[in-house]
């Protein structure tokens, strides 16, 4: 068995404090740092990006107005929902009922959607639904920039 002398222990069997070696963890936090700086600034990152395509006109072209005919729907944030030409319908049948007349008067005419930021998703899935029953694909959703 090893033992030390009895006057270096205290009364426990311990050593007291200020006979144990002390390490000094000063210069390896410096060094790991060091490393990690490195590392940091030497690794090379992917920068991830989407291309898209913006159509390129001529100025005079963006001034030019259609004088096409338009159907004007409005989805609204609160029932009723739906809107024709700021004419609100209470529920989708009235709704389908008033824009298949609508449309079947004017069959060249480009539907033109403006819903609000704050109305429920569902309105404006259901009147993607309707146009896509009735095979509409002059259609434009007006957006806030």
């Amino acid at each position: 068995m090893i033992s030390a002398d009895a006057s270096q222990r205290s009364q426990t069997g311990i050593a007291s404090p200020e006979q144990l070696p002390s390490l000094d963890l000063t210069a390896l936090i410096d060094i790991i740092f060091i490393v990690l700086v490195f590392l940091l600034l030497t690794a090379n990152s992917q920068l991830l990006s989407l291309p898209v395509d913006v159509p390129q006109s001529p100025s005079s072209a963006i001034t030019a107005v259609d004088n096409k005919p338009t159907i004007a729907i409005n989805i609204m944030a609160t029932a009723p929902y739906w809107a024709i030409d700021s004419e609100t319908f209470d529920d989708l049948a009235t709704f389908t009922a008033a824009f298949t007349a609508h449309f079947k008067t004017m069959p060249e005419a480009t539907v033109v959607i403006a819903a609000d930021k704050a109305a429920p998703v569902e309105p404006l899935m259901q009147l993607l639904a309707l146009l896509q029953t009735l095979s509409i694909s002059q259609t434009q959703i007006l957006m806030e920039h």
